[in-house]
C-alpha cells in the first residue's frame, strides 16, 4: 500500500498542468506495469478485460524462461564441448559462461527497443506500448550467439520503427516484430546469421569458457541436411537441445514447458499451435515419401526454429488469424510452408521465419474469408430461397 500511496501522491505532477507533465507517458507506463488499470482496451485489438496486455505479455515472458535458461546453458555446453573440456567443467561454470554470453544481447534488445518505445510515446503524447516486453526477449533467443551487438541494436531499431510504430503501435502491426528483426539481420548481414562460424561462442568471458580458434566451425543439423551430409546429432539431442543453433530454439523440452503454460492460461491458441505441427508433419511426410529429404519427417518438427516458431511466433494474437476456423488454416499453411522452404531451397535450410512472415500478410484475408463464409451461411438460413 505504501507504494500505491506514493504513486497517488506524485501522480498529479505528471497529469495535465503538472510540472512533470512532459513525462506522463513514462509514469503511466510504470504505474500500469505495477498495477492493473481500471480501464479496458477500446481499440487495437486483442485484450478486452481487466487483465490488461501488460499482464498477458508478462506471462509470455515467463513462458519463455525455460527456453532462455536452457539456451544459456547450451551456449556454454557447446563452447566447452568444442574445446574438449566438457568433462572437466561443472554445471554452474557452463551455465554462467552462457549467461554472460547471452545477457548483453538481452540488454541491447531491451535498451534499444524500449528507448524507442519511450521516445515515441513522449513524442506522440500517448501511453507507452507494452508489446516490446515480449519482443525484447524473443529477439535474443532467435539469433546466433556470435551475432555482433551493434548489428542487433540496428535491427531492433529498424523493426520497432518500421514494423510496429508506423502501423500504430501494439495491436496494430501486421508482421511479428521479432521476426522482422531476424529478417533484417538475415538479409542485411547474412554472414552473421548463417554459415558454420556463428553458432558456437568462441571467446572466454571473465575466465569462464574457452577461446576457440578463429577457423573453428560447427554446422547445425539443418545445415548438414542442406549440405547433403550426414546429421551427426541424435534424436535425443535434438529433442533435449544439445545441438548448435539459435540461442533459444534448440530445446523442444524447454519450449514445450512454455507451451503448456501458454495453453493452460489460455493466452495462446491450441488450434494454431497444433495445426502448425500438423501442417509441418504432413508436408514433411510427403517430401519424405518422395525421397526429397534425407531425414525422417518427425525430425523436421524438432530441428531449427520449427517448434519455437509454432509455440511463440505463430500464436501471436496480433499478427495471426483470429477467427476460429482461420486459426486452423493459418497454422496449417505456416507449418507446410516452413517445410516447403526448407526442402526446396537448400541454400536456406530454416524456413519458419519466412513462413510465418508470409502468413502474417495473409492472416487478415483468411479471417475475412471465414467471416464472409459465415455471413453467407447465415443469410441462406434467413432466406433459404436465395
Amino acid at each position: 500500500m505504501s507504494l500505491r500511496n506514493y504513486l497517488n501522491k506524485i501522480k498529479p505532477s505528471f497529469e495535465e498542468g503538472g510540472k512533470l507533465h512532459a513525462f506522463r507517458s513514462v509514469f503511466d507506463g510504470f504505474e500500469t506495469f505495477l498495477y492493473v488499470p481500471n480501464t479496458t482496451a477500446r481499440q487495437g485489438a486483442h485484450i478486452h478485460d481487466a487483465i490488461d496486455s501488460k499482464r498477458i505479455m508478462s506471462m509470455v515472458v515467463i513462458a519463455l524462461m525455460p527456453a532462455m535458461l536452457f539456451g544459456m546453458y547450451n551456449v556454454g555446453y557447446q563452447n566447452y564441448l568444442a574445446a574438449g573440456t566438457l568433462q572437466q567443467a561443472g554445471f554452474f561454470e557452463i551455465f554462467f559462461f552462457g549467461f554472460l554470453a547471452v545477457l548483453p544481447k538481452i540488454l541491447v534488445s531491451y535498451i534499444v527497443g524500449l528507448a524507442i518505445e519511450f521516445a515515441w510515446a513522449q513524442w506522440k503524447g500517448e501511453e507507452i506500448q507494452e508489446g516490446y516486453l515480449v519482443s525484447g526477449i524473443l529477439i535474443p533467443l532467435i539469433i546466433p550467439i556470435n551475432c555482433p551487438l551493434w548489428i542487433l541494436a540496428l535491427a531492433c531499431a529498424f523493426a520497432v520503427i518500421f514494423a510496429k510504430e508506423i502501423f500504430g503501435g501494439t495491436g496494430m502491426n501486421i508482421f511479428n516484430v521479432a521476426l522482422v528483426t531476424r529478417a533484417f539481420l538475415f538479409f542485411s548481414y547474412p554472414q552473421k546469421m548463417s554459415g558454420d562460424t556463428v553458432w558456437i561462442a568462441n571467446d572466454s568471458i571473465f575466465g569462464l569458457g574457452n577461446t576457440l580458434p578463429d577457423s573453428f566451425t560447427a554446422a547445425t543439423p539443418l545445415a548438414q541436411v542442406g549440405q547433403g551430409s550426414e546429421v551427426t546429432a541424435s534424436l535425443s539431442d535434438m529433442i533435449l537441445g544439445f545441438i548448435p543453433g539459435s540461442i533459444g530454439e534448440t530445446s523442444v523440452v524447454a519450449i514445450a514447458l512454455g507451451a503448456i503454460l501458454l495453453l493452460w492460461t489460455g493466452i495462446a491458441s491450441w488450434k494454431t499451435m497444433l495445426s502448425v505441427f500438423i501442417g509441418g508433419a504432413a508436408m514433411a511426410a510427403i517430401f519424405s515419401a518422395a525421397d526429397m529429404t534425407s531425414i525422417p519427417f518427425y525430425e523436421h518438427l524438432v530441428l531449427g526454429g520449427f517448434a519455437f516458431g509454432a509455440v511463440f511466433m505463430a500464436t501471436d494474437p496480433v499478427t495471426s488469424a483470429r477467427t476460429e476456423g482461420g486459426k486452423w488454416i493459418f497454422g496449417l499453411l505456416v507449418g507446410a510452408m516452413a517445410i516447403i522452404i526448407r526442402v526446396m531451397n537448400p541454400g536456406y535450410p530454416e524456413g519458419m521465419m519466412l513462413a510465418i512472415l508470409l502468413m502474417n500478410m495473409f492472416a487478415p484475408l483468411i479471417d475475412h474469408c471465414i467471416v464472409q463464409r459465415n455471413v453467407s451461411k447465415r443469410m441462406k438460413r434467413i432466406n433459404p430461397n436465395k
